[in-house]
């Protein structure tokens, strides 16, 4: 796919998908228009501040609980990258009506206003707290996720396809527990809610050129899986914090102890490829441009790709090289 001449909006663009997606674009890509629309005139600012100057760029200020903004965002639009939502478990639980108008009723908007606009790839990101989720947030992102798979139905007359990518936690994106734990060293403690906890680990790099592999493929209907690493949260504290000591403070409300990308109910309708699951809608009333049952291979019975029983896992030398890039932008930035 040739991005040059395509327009591209990503809402929730000041966050920290949306700015790496957008620098990404701007140096490798060089499409015609990329439009950042998000609700907070401050962060644009910033972003304008910090270098997001491109001609390419619009700032477009505006909420996906607008659904007659987003229609005027959307028009002329080719692909739409869908980062918005509420997503800190806490504030989730606490303002859950919050929630659901972001994550649910505006991932609605979303697919509404990208339909009567003819936008051509609309891809949501989602995440491991989708599957059998355990707080508000993970509810939210799952209701998103099946809204964007079954809208492809009544868009099936349409030039529109929808499809979602899942995958687990961003190195230093906001609400990362790494910034608390780069924090935490300076008195020499670091807390961990649970010393047996384990989570699936993606760079905001390698997260972001998934997404656009994925825009590039999707037929409609998938939700993309990458194969990551896991990695224990004890041997993240020993690489951000050789040294110090460690005080187990209990697991919090709607935390999980291991995070699951793909449930062995799920597999079912999942194909393996080298680098990623690809999970395909049973039955589709949309024509779709790649046959994946024949270009993976099904899993077994009672799979089910989950941190804890992943094959590859990051060592705590492996996890500090990871993070020194994160260290230092927190340094540079005076966090």
């Amino acid at each position: 796919m040739d991005w040059s001449d395509k327009v591209i909006l990503v809402t929730g663009g000041t966050g920290s998908f949306g700015k790496k997606f957008i620098e990404i674009m701007l140096k490798d890509y060089h499409p015609t228009k990329l439009i950042v629309y998000s609700r907070d005139e401050l962060k644009q600012h910033e972003m304008r501040v910090a270098g997001f100057d491109h001609p390419s760029l619009r700032y477009f200020i505006g909420d996906v609980r607008d659904q007659q903004r987003l229609r005027r965002a959307l028009h002329g639009v080719d692909i739409v990258i869908h980062t918005a939502a509420l997503k800190q478990v806490p504030a989730c639980e606490y303002n859950p009506m919050e929630a659901i108008k972001t994550n649910i009723l505006g991932s609605s908007n979303v697919i509404e206003a990208a339909l009567d606009e003819g936008v051509k790839k609309v891809m949501a990101l989602s995440t491991d707290k989708a599957v059998n989720p355990v707080n508000l947030y993970g509810a939210t992102k799952l209701c998103a996720e099946k809204l964007f798979v079954q809208s492809n139905s009544y868009a099936a007359g349409a030039v529109t396809r929808y499809s979602c990518v899942r995958y687990g936690n961003v190195v230093g994106s906001r609400g990362s527990v790494v910034p608390v734990f780069i924090k935490q060293r300076q008195n020499g403690k670091i807390t961990i809610t649970d010393e047996r906890m384990t989570r699936f680990w993606i760079s905001l790099e390698q997260g972001v050129r998934f997404v656009i592999r994925c825009t590039e493929q999707m037929a409609g209907g998938e939700v993309f899986i990458p194969k990551i690493p896991s990695m224990n949260v004890v041997d993240l504290a020993k690489a951000v914090a050789p040294g110090a000591e460690m005080e187990i403070i209990g697991i919090r409300s709607g935390e999980k102890l291991h995070e699951v990308l793909i449930s062995d109910d799920e597999a079912r309708m999942t194909v393996e490829l080298p680098d990623m699951y690809v999970v395909h809608p049973v039955e589709t009333y949309w024509s779709r441009g790649f046959d994946w049952e024949k270009m993976g291979k099904t899993l077994p019975d009672g799979f089910r790709y989950a941190s804890n029983t992943n094959t590859e896992w990051l060592t705590v030398e492996q996890i500090r090289q990871i993070i020194e890039p994160v260290e230092e932008d927190y340094e540079r930035d005076g966090i």
